[in-house]
């Protein structure tokens, strides 16, 4: 990078160079994963996608929103959530091994439906058990993280696994190692995480590779218009009636 550069320009052009690297070797894993997901809603499944803390912040990018497929949802829980108080509950409770398959089973996910999991650094134990769970369902899982990060870490689950081990496909974000990018001068810890925008990419980009596929197999792709165009509510209304079983955060 030009040393000229300030840091706001550096992380641009470093999104950029990201963006441009999961492209060019993601798009394999992408399109796969597109495929997976494109059977369950040909099969009438849905797609369900956790992560926890900032991480969940790509459950939130799918669901309920404009251009986003119908039939796609987040497990969610309170004490993952960055509104949980205090904040740092967030960091125990993503470590606490068997919370992940008490989450998938209150869930409302079953065989034939498709599972997304986010997790930057796949070492924590509530990822894990939830992909763990989801394999002994024989529930597909795709894994995005930080192939990098991930590798130099040691496993917090007792199995010793890390979540990229338990992916049926994995696609890596291409981040950075500890998700921070940017060096501030005057600083110790670098700035600019890019685990957020690679993802919302990466996560976009299978839908839309999914709903290319339903169309060429010639099945109805089920995506939300904006409720803030006219027509939109009525037009989402019909169809959250039409898919109301695949539709479980109602």
């Amino acid at each position: 990078m030009d040393g000229n550069m300030n840091a706001t320009q550096k992380y641009t052009q470093h999104l950029h160079t990201l963006l441009d690297q999961v492209e060019t070797s993601q798009t394999e894993a992408i399109h796969k994963a597109s495929l997976m997901i494109a059977q369950a809603i040909e099969g009438h499944h849905a797609l369900f996608v956790f992560g926890a803390s900032h991480a969940g912040i790509l459950s939130m990018e799918l669901f309920y929103r404009s251009g986003g497929l119908v039939m796609a949802n987040p497990i969610f829980a309170p004490d993952l959530m960055l509104d949980a108080r205090p904040v740092t509950l967030t960091t125990d409770m993503e470590r606490l091994e068997g919370y992940g398959n008490i989450l998938l089973n209150q869930s409302k996910i079953q065989t034939g439906d498709v599972l997304i999991i986010h997790s930057v650094s796949g070492r924590n134990a509530v990822s894990i058990d939830m992909a763990l769970e989801a394999k002994k369902r024989q529930i597909p899982v795709i894994v995005i993280t930080n192939v990098t990060y991930s590798t130099q870490l040691n496993s917090r689950h007792s199995s010793g696994l890390k979540l990229m081990d338990t992916a049926d496909v994995l696609i890596d974000n291409c981040g950075d190692f500890e998700d921070s990018s940017i060096e501030i001068m005057g600083t110790s810890q670098k700035m600019g995480p890019t685990s957020t925008i690679t993802g919302a990419y990466i996560v976009n980009s299978l839908a839309m590779m999914c709903a290319e596929e339903l169309v060429l197999r010639g099945i109805e792709v089920p995506i939300y218009h904006s409720a803030n165009m006219e027509g939109g509510d009525v037009f989402n209304e019909t169809l959250m009636r039409r898919y109301k079983d695949l539709i479980h955060y109602l």
